[in-house]
C-alpha cells in the first residue's frame, strides 16, 4: 500500500508539472477563479504590447514583468520577454525567456531557433549556439536566403570563442564596484596616462527628466581620483560640460588636462573639446572640419601622444563599412588636414569604433564586429611600425572579450591596467566599468632540480615544480610628472613645457601645468632622446635631459621644478647643451636648448648673463680648467652667432672647483660635467 501511495503522489507531482509547462494564454477562461488578478496582469500586458510595438523595450519589460508573475507560462510574453532583453544592455538574460517560450510552444515564431541561438551565444554555450544556427539556416525559405552569410558569420563567431576560451589570456577581470558603478549605464572610462585620474560617461541620476524609453536619465560626464589604489566617490565633472542634452566622455590627453568629449544636441552627434582650468573645466569647442562632418556621425576619437594628430570614428561617406577609423594631422599652420581612413588592414565591412592609441604612441585599440570575434563588437589591437603601416589587428582574447558588446577599452600607460565597459553577469546596473589586470605568462614546468635528478637513479622524479609568475613587461614608454612651483614661495606654477627631439632639433609637442596645482605630465616613448623646457613669464626657464634607448621599458619620473624669478645672481643649468668627448665642439643636439636660452636673451635685452663651465674632478686641475673655460667660450660664440651683442656674456671655466654633486660615483660626476648660466643683472 505505502508503495502505491509514493506512486500516485508521484503521478500527481508528474500531472502538475506537466500542467505548469502548458502554454498558457491570457484568457480569462484559463483563470476562473482570479478575476481581479486577471484583470490587473492583463492591463500590463497590454500597457506592456503598446510599448513593445513602440519599441521602448525597458518601459515594456517593467509591464511585462507585472504580467509574468500572474502567468509564466504563456509562450508568446516569454517571447516578448526574451526580445526585450535582447535589445537592452543585459542581453545574455533573453535565453531564458527563450528557452522557456520553446518548451511552452515550439511553433511560437518563426525565427525562435535563431533566437535560442543569439541566446547561448550570449551565454558562451558555442555548442548549443552552433546547433540552433543551423537549424534555423535549414529551414530557411528561397526568399530568405539573404541571411545565410550572417548566420555563417555568427557560427563563425561560436567557433572562434570556442577557441578563445581554450586558449584564455592571463588576466583579471573586476568589477570596479559601486563607488563607481550604479544601477544605471556607466561606460567610455578613460584613465590618465599614471592612473591617478578617471573620467566616464553615466546614466545615474542627474536632476533631470529620465527617459520612458529606455529608462535611463541623459547621460553625463563624471570624474573620480585615485587614492591608495582606490577610486574616489565621482562627481559631475563641470557645469560647462554638462547639458541637459547628452554629453559623454570620448577622449582625454596623456596628460588628463584634454578632454574630448561627444555632445548629443539636436539630435546630432559631434566631438568637442574642453581644456582643464585650474580645479574647472572650459565650455567645450566643437572640432572643426574635417574631423566632424555634417552629414556624419563621429562617435569616438583619441588624442597621439604629440597631440599632432587625432584618431576618429565616422560613419561618413567613402568609408569600408558602417563606421570606420580615420584620422587627420596639425599641418604646418596648426589647422587640421584631410581625413585619412586608416584602409583596409584596420577597417572592415562592418563597423570599428572606440578608438583608442596608447601613451606609446604605437599601440592601437578599437572595437569591432567584422574582424575575427567572439561575437558583437570585440577589443583587438595593432601596432604602428617603423614604415607608418599598422599590422594586421589582433582579438586581445578571453576573458577581455566576450559573446556580447565589448567597447569604451582604454590603458594605463603602464599596460598594467586596462579599463572598458561590458554588460556581465556581475554587472550592478546594465552598463558597467571594468577594470583589467593582466598578469604575465604562465611558467612552464620544469624538474625541481639537480638533486632530484640524482635521486631518480633509485627513484623517478614525479613531481614537477612551477617557476615564479613573471609579470610582461612591453610597453616602452617613460613617464616624467610632477609639479612646478615658485623656488621661493612654493606656490604652483602654471607653466608651459617644450618637449624636443634633441637629435632633430624639433619640437615635438608642447604641454601646459595645471595653474591651481601646478602638476604636470608628459610621456616620452622609448627611442629618443629627449630635452624637456619649462617656460613661465618673469622666470628663467629650466631644462631637463632623457636620453631614452629605444629598449626602455616602461618607467616613471617624479619632479619637483622650481623656477626661479629672474633676478641677480640666479643660476640655471643648460642640461640639454652637449660636446663632444673631451672636446669644446658643440653637438648639434645643443641646438635646440641654446636657442632657448638666444629667445630668453631677445626676450629681455636688458640681461647679463655668465655662461660657466664646469667639469668632473677626472683628470688634473689645469686641464679640466682649460676645457671648462674653452666649453663656456663655445657657448658664448654660439650665442654671439645668434645676434647676441657680446657686451652681454662674459664666460669663464670652473675645472672642478664648484660640484653640485659627489664626484665619488658615476651619476655625480655626469652632474657635475655641465654648462650654467648666471644672472650678472637685468633692469
Amino acid at each position: 500500500m505505502k508503495s502505491i501511495y509514493i506512486a500516485c503522489l508521484l503521478l500527481i507531482a508528474c500531472a502538475t508539472a506537466a500542467f505548469a509547462q502548458q502554454d498558457t494564454p491570457f484568457d480569462k477562461h484559463n483563470f476562473p477563479n482570479r478575476k481581479e488578478e486577471f484583470k490587473k496582469a492583463k492591463r500590463a500586458l497590454d500597457a506592456g504590447e503598446a510599448a513593445y510595438e513602440a519599441e521602448s523595450y525597458h518601459q515594456a519589460i517593467e509591464f511585462f514583468s507585472e504580467a509574468y508573475k500572474f502567468n509564466p507560462n504563456y509562450s508568446e510574453l516569454n517571447y516578448k520577454l526574451g526580445q526585450c532583453c535582447r535589445h537592452l544592455p543585459y542581453k545574455y538574460k533573453c535565453l531564458q525567456y527563450f528557452e522557456h517560450a520553446f518548451k511552452l510552444n515550439p511553433s511560437v515564431a518563426e525565427d525562435i531557433h535563431l533566437m535560442l541561438a543569439i541566446g547561448y551565444h550570449y551565454n558562451s554555450r558555442f555548442d548549443e549556439a552552433i546547433k540552433e544556427y543551423k537549424t534555423y539556416m535549414h529551414h530557411l525559405t528561397p526568399a530568405d536566403m539573404d541571411q545565410r552569410p550572417l548566420i555563417e558569420k555568427k557560427i563563425e563567431e561560436c567557433n572562434f570563442g570556442k577557441k578563445m576560451q581554450a586558449e584564455p589570456v592571463r588576466a583579471f577581470i573586476d568589477n570596479l564596484g559601486p563607488t563607481i558603478n550604479t544601477r544605471y549605464n556607466e561606460h567610455s572610462p578613460l584613465v590618465s596616462a599614471d592612473e591617478s585620474l578617471m573620467l566616464f560617461t553615466s546614466t545615474r541620476e542627474n536632476g533631470r527628466d529620465i527617459s520612458e524609453e529606455d529608462g535611463q536619465y541623459d547621460e553625463d560626464v563624471y570624474i573620480s581620483r585615485s587614492y591608495s589604489k582606490n577610486w574616489a566617490v565621482p562627481k559631475s565633472i563641470s557645469e560647462n560640460i554638462n547639458t541637459t542634452d547628452n554629453d559623454a566622455t570620448v577622449g582625454i590627453s596623456p596628460d588628463g588636462q584634454l578632454l574630448l568629449v561627444y555632445n548629443g544636441r539636436n539630435g546630432g552627434g559631434n566631438i568637442e573639446l574642453s581644456e582643464q582650468k585650474g580645479e574647472d573645466w572650459s565650455s567645450p569647442d566643437e572640432l572643426p572640419r574635417p574631423i566632424n562632418d555634417k552629414k556624419a556621425h563621429e562617435s569616438s576619437a583619441c588624442f597621439s601622444p604629440d597631440m599632432r594628430r587625432i584618431y576618429f570614428v565616422s560613419d561618413r561617406e567613402g568609408g569600408y563599412g558602417g563606421t570606420d577609423i580615420y584620422y587627420c594631422e596639425l599641418n604646418a599652420k596648426g589647422k587640421w588636414g584631410p581625413a585619412v581612413n586608416l584602409g583596409p588592414v584596420i577597417n572592415t565591412q562592418y563597423d570599428e569604433e572606440s578608438v583608442f592609441l596608447h601613451p606609446d604612441g604605437r599601440t592601437l585599440y578599437f572595437s569591432s564586429n567584422g574582424h575575427e570575434t567572439m561575437g558583437g563588437l570585440d577589443i583587438l589591437t595593432s601596432q604602428l611600425d617603423e614604415r607608418g603601416e599598422w599590422s594586421t589587428p589582433v582579438n586581445v582574447g578571453f576573458p577581455i572579450n566576450s559573446p556580447d558588446d565589448d567597447l569604451c577599452f582604454s590603458m594605463s600607460a603602464s599596460g598594467r591596467h586596462g579599463y572598458l565597459s561590458s554588460s556581465r553577469s556581475d554587472a550592478i546596473g546594465g552598463l558597467d566599468i571594468y577594470r583589467i589586470t593582466f598578469l604575465g605568462p604562465e611558467k612552464p614546468y620544469v624538474l625541481s632540480g639537480e638533486d632530484n635528478l640524482i635521486a631518480a637513479r633509485s627513484k623517478p622524479v614525479s613531481d614537477m615544480v612551477m617557476e615564479k609568475s613573471v609579470e610582461i613587461k612591453t610597453i616602452r614608454l617613460t613617464i616624467v610628472k610632477g609639479v612646478i612651483k615658485d623656488a621661493i614661495s612654493g606656490n604652483p606654477i602654471s607653466a608651459k613645457i617644450d618637449i624636443t627631439d634633441n637629435e632633430k632639433n624639433e619640437l615635438i609637442f608642447t604641454s601646459q601645468s595645471n595653474e591651481s596645482t601646478g602638476r604636470f605630465l608628459v610621456s616620452l616613448p622609448s627611442g629618443k632622446n629627449y630635452g624637456i623646457a619649462v617656460h613661465a613669464d618673469n622666470y628663467l626657464f629650466h631644462s631637463e635631459n632623457f636620453d631614452i634607448p629605444a629598449a626602455t621599458e616602461y618607467q616613471e619620473i617624479e619632479k619637483e621644478i622650481n623656477l626661479a624669478n629672474i633676478k641677480k645672481d640666479v643660476k640655471i643649468v643648460l642640461r640639454n647643451v652637449f660636446f663632444e668627448t673631451g672636446s669644446a665642439k658643440l653637438k648639434p643636439t645643443s641646438y635646440a636648448e641654446l636657442g632657448r636660452l638666444t629667445q630668453l636673451l631677445n626676450e629681455i635685452p636688458t640681461l647679463r648673463i655668465e655662461i660657466s663651465g664646469h667639469t668632473d674632478n677626472k683628470g688634473g686641475h689645469a686641464a679640466n680648467q682649460k676645457l671648462s673655460a674653452a666649453r663656456a667660450k663655445a657657448v658664448v660664440t654660439f650665442l654671439i652667432s645668434e645676434g647676441i651683442d657680446a657686451s652681454r656674456l662674459e664666460h669663464k671655466g670652473y675645472s672642478y672647483d664648484q660640484p653640485v654633486a659627489d664626484n665619488k660615483t658615476a651619476e655625480g660626476r655626469a652632474q657635475n660635467r655641465r654648462v650654467e648660466f648666471k644672472v650678472l643683472s637685468v633692469e
